[in-house]
């Protein structure tokens, strides 16, 4: 009769050391990916929040213009809103109705050239039509 083989180490059902490491690998590939994805999905919340930022500020100019606060100024001017800063200019134009001026509000980060937030709207220019 034959005897069955001894039982070896490697027989006892646990990984090896290559197999761990392969395993390690694999893991620290697939956590890099994740904290990018993290990374970039902060990056995205943070921009939105910031062009929200830009929006309120871009309304409260334009409800200041709507109840005749601030007529008549030019440039630049600095607001705050969150932890931002901003610039905000206000430009008023005739409008085809006499009795509305139209207003339109850019407001961009200091420091940039280009708007982050540009809106349009109406306001009464203190007329009355017969």
């Amino acid at each position: 009769m034959i005897a069955p083989p001894a039982t070896t180490v490697a027989d006892s059902g646990g990984f090896t050391l290559i197999e761990a490491m392969v395993a390690m690998a694999i893991l620290a590939i697939a956590t890099a990916g994740i904290i990018r994805a993290a990374e970039a999905h902060v990056d995205t919340l943070r921009g939105l929040e910031q062009r929200a930022s830009a929006q309120w500020v871009a309304e409260n100019a334009l409800a200041e213009a709507g109840a005749g606060m601030g007529a008549g100024t030019t440039g630049w001017r600095d607001a705050g809103m969150l932890a931002w800063r901003w610039q905000v200019r206000t430009v008023e134009q005739a409008s085809a109705d006499r009795d509305l001026r139209q207003i339109a509000v850019e407001v961009r980060a200091q420091g940039q050239a280009t708007p982050a937030v540009t809106l349009h709207g109406f306001v009464d220019a203190g007329t009355t039509t017969p």
